[in-house]
């Protein structure tokens, strides 16, 4: 039988705290840090974001929030996206053998 939405939501909620808990989600997290500085991905949003700034009238944060949240999501390396991934399959894989 099919887990229900509701199932799958308490699962996905327990794994995350558990990550969070353990203190491997704020290892992920320094690591894409890291890598995303590495590939100059944070410095480009950044300029991009301070350019958009300074032509909105009037200046909105949830509007700058809303225009770059899917611009960030869609311009993350593919290395990046892929390394961080492995390394929370990784620990998900661990956790349950």
């Amino acid at each position: 039988m099919p887990a229900t939405s509701l199932e799958v939501d308490t699962f996905y909620s327990q794994l995350q705290q558990r990550l969070v808990d353990s203190g491997e989600w704020e290892r992920i997290r320094f690591v894409l840090a890291s890598k995303l500085n590495e590939a100059g991905w944070s410095d480009d949003l950044r300029h991009l974001s301070k350019e958009r700034a300074r032509e909105m009238e009037p200046l909105s944060f949830q509007g700058l929030h809303d225009e770059f949240c899917s611009h960030a999501q869609t311009s993350l390396p593919l290395a990046v996206k892929r390394e961080i991934m492995i390394q929370i399959r990784q620990w998900v894989e661990k956790q349950f053998t």
